[in-house]
């Protein structure tokens, strides 16, 4: 049975998304010979993928080293007490950042179901620094939290699903 024109869409779709995740930087022609496309459609799938909302963004995947920051994760267990409407907007609509320290930049927020309700990743010069980012968080947020955890990461051995070229010099540290 032939496949309708909605499922043929879904998986050029996939396919020009797949092509994208590994190669954001890549001109279009280039794109296109990849996935075996003319560069009309694969321009015309970018332009309705973003239209959609499904790509986010480009990026570059950077050594945070070479800015001098340390990426650290902070693991969040939420309180009883439900974020009102102005919270909800803080933390939805950037304005976290508005209170952060300089050299200081939120990474993700990301809700979660397991041990932990929320997981925030940001970059930070130093522990202290870090530590200070939290102090500041849980100044304004803390009647929501009970407990945190903040993870200093000493490297990445994958980024944005991106393995990190400097990996074969720390590989006996994993």
């Amino acid at each position: 049975m032939a496949k309708s024109s909605k499922e043929t869409m879904k998986e050029d779709e996939l396919k020009v998304l797949d092509a994208l995740e590994r190669h954001a930087k890549d001109n279009i022609d280039t794109l296109a010979k990849e996935c075996s496309f003319s560069r009309q459609k694969v321009w015309r799938i970018i332009k309705n993928l973003e239209a959609k909302k499904i790509i986010w963004g480009y990026a570059a995947v950077a050594d945070p080293e070479e800015k001098n920051l340390k990426f650290f994760v902070l693991l969040l267990k939420r309180s009883t007490v439900p974020l009102d409407n102005a919270m909800k907007k803080e933390v939805t609509f950037e304005k976290l950042d508005d209170h952060l320290s300089n050299g200081t930049k939120i990474d993700d927020i990301l809700i979660t179901h397991g041990m932990h309700d929320a997981i925030l990743t940001f970059y930070a010069p130093d522990i202290i620094t870090a530590k200070r980012v939290v102090d500041g968080l849980f100044g304004r947020l803390g009647k929501y939290f009970v407990s945190y955890q903040l993870l200093e990461t000493l490297f990445p051995i994958r980024k944005n699903g991106f393995k990190n070229p400097q990996i074969t010099h720390l590989v006996e540290y994993v």
